[in-house]
């Protein structure tokens, strides 16, 4: 029986859209993974087959044969888990779908937990662009999930978690809390989230006021902010040049929608965290002298 499962993948700062296809047939024992899969996407078959197991259910002893389309796009990561082990369930009618289509993004544990994976925000914006109208992931994820509007993100914790929610049941689960922040524009979210550990902190930006001295690098950097100009800054060691660069995000103004998600997906894909909210403020790079051209991208 071949199930169809929709997930997403991260493709650089993108999220991509991924039809998970499962095909269960009679024939000797197997389990096969095309698409251009990258090797932790190859090494979730093992994965799968741990957390179908643990979760309760039975691992086919069939031949299976998982494709993921588009074919000729890159799958990286561990954000297909999920689908895969539904779609394996669906093709071997341990499940039944519900109505409404479901997309699920994922990393599976061999005992059947959910994890969050980096990336969640672009790949749930790329569902929410195809009209998806739910969408599945890891209970942690929930919040940063949820700052995408259009779409209903729902948290489960465990597989079977996730089966109860594809045949269009809801988990036993308490009522979860309104998230503190909304945006508004075709990225913006309002809804309920659960609690997620606090962010990481940071570092507080110094002050253009402890400054003594350089007026005119002081006027300088005062213009260049204001008009959105660039700035070079020579002199010896030792004259403040780094601690001028340093106030910059004091003084910017908090960013704007489009900007403060543009932010917020680069940090969600380099996996900084659990995200509640869209990051307002300017981001700050300090790269040494000696950075290859390699090391800064």
């Amino acid at each position: 029986m071949l199930a169809v499962v929709p997930s997403a993948t991260l493709y650089g700062l993108d999220g991509r859209t991924i039809r998970v296809e499962v095909d269960v047939a009679p024939g000797l024992p197997g389990f096969t993974v095309v698409g251009l899969a990258d090797t932790a996407v190859q090494e979730a078959r093992e994965r799968v087959r741990g957390a179908i197991r643990n979760a309760g259910f039975a691992f086919p002893p069939r031949r299976l044969t998982v494709n993921l389309a588009p074919a000729e796009l890159r799958k990286t990561g561990a954000s297909l888990d999920l689908a895969i082990a539904i779609g394996i369930l669906l093709g071997s009618e341990q499940l039944r779908a519900g109505s409404a289509p479901v997309a699920l993004i994922g990393e599976l544990g061999l005992g059947g937990e959910v994890r969050p994976v980096p990336g969640t925000l672009p790949m749930v914006a790329a569902l929410a662009a195809r009209r998806i109208p739910r969408v599945v992931v890891a209970p942690a994820a929930v919040a940063e999930g949820r700052l995408v509007d259009g779409i209903e993100v729902i948290g489960a914790a465990t597989l079977t978690d996730a089966a109860e929610l594809v045949r269009g049941r809801r988990p036993r689960r308490g009522p979860v809390a309104k998230p503190r922040v909304t945006i508004t524009g075709p990225a913006g979210s309002e809804g309920a989230s659960q609690p997620t550990p606090p962010p990481l902190p940071v570092d507080p930006a110094p002050d253009l006021g402890e400054v003594r001295g350089q007026a005119g690098a002081r006027r300088a950097l005062e213009i260049a902010l204001a008009g959105g100009h660039g700035l070079l800054m020579t002199g010896p060691p030792g004259v403040g040049k780094t601690l001028l660069a340093r106030t910059i995000p004091g003084l910017l103004p908090p960013l704007d929608d489009a900007a403060a998600l543009s932010v917020s997906i680069v940090a969600s894909a380099a996996g900084e965290g659990p995200m509640t909210e869209l990051r307002r403020r300017a981001p700050f790079r300090a790269p040494h002298h000696t950075l290859s051209y390699a090391a800064m991208v």
